[in-house]
């Protein structure tokens, strides 16, 4: 089974993107230099947009998903898993994380990328408050 959803975004003049455990797509405008970890923001979705049913399919044992940012004519893939306990309710935030921690705001774990190992090409595009930022999710199990 497999079920995508796909999130625009935006992106900021304070995006640094040097986080080295997560990243994060944030529904906020604003951005200080503070969170080090976001590549996106106003987002049209956070966590508790998505459908059932792509909560309903992350949540399952083994499920694993591919996030594709798309900046202009570049991109990054993500690969990471989900897991029966992600809570995905967080009504701001979307954060994957190389870890295994999950709060309300996880939307991923185990991830194999964070903020700090994106092409720096990708990054400088995203400082770019006009920057339109796609982002497709798509969850396997």
């Amino acid at each position: 089974m497999e079920v995508t959803e796909v999130v625009l975004a935006s992106g900021h003049e304070n995006i640094l993107a040097i986080h080295k455990t997560t990243l994060e797509i944030t529904r906020a405008n604003q951005l200080s230099k503070q969170g080090n970890c976001v590549i996106a923001v106003a987002a049209d979705k956070a966590l508790a947009d998505l459908s059932p049913k792509f909560k309903e399919t992350l949540r399952k044992e083994n499920a694993k998903i591919t996030i594709l940012i798309e900046v202009g004519d570049a991109m990054e893939v993500v690969n990471a898993f989900g897991s029966p306990k992600l809570i995905l309710t967080h009504s701001k935030d979307m954060v994957v994380r190389k870890s295994n921690y999950i709060c309300a705001r996880t939307l991923a774990i185990r991830a194999d990328k964070a903020a700090c190992d994106f092409s720096r090409k990708i990054v400088e595009k995203l400082k770019n408050a006009k920057q339109e930022v796609k982002i497709t999710l798509t969850v396997k199990v």
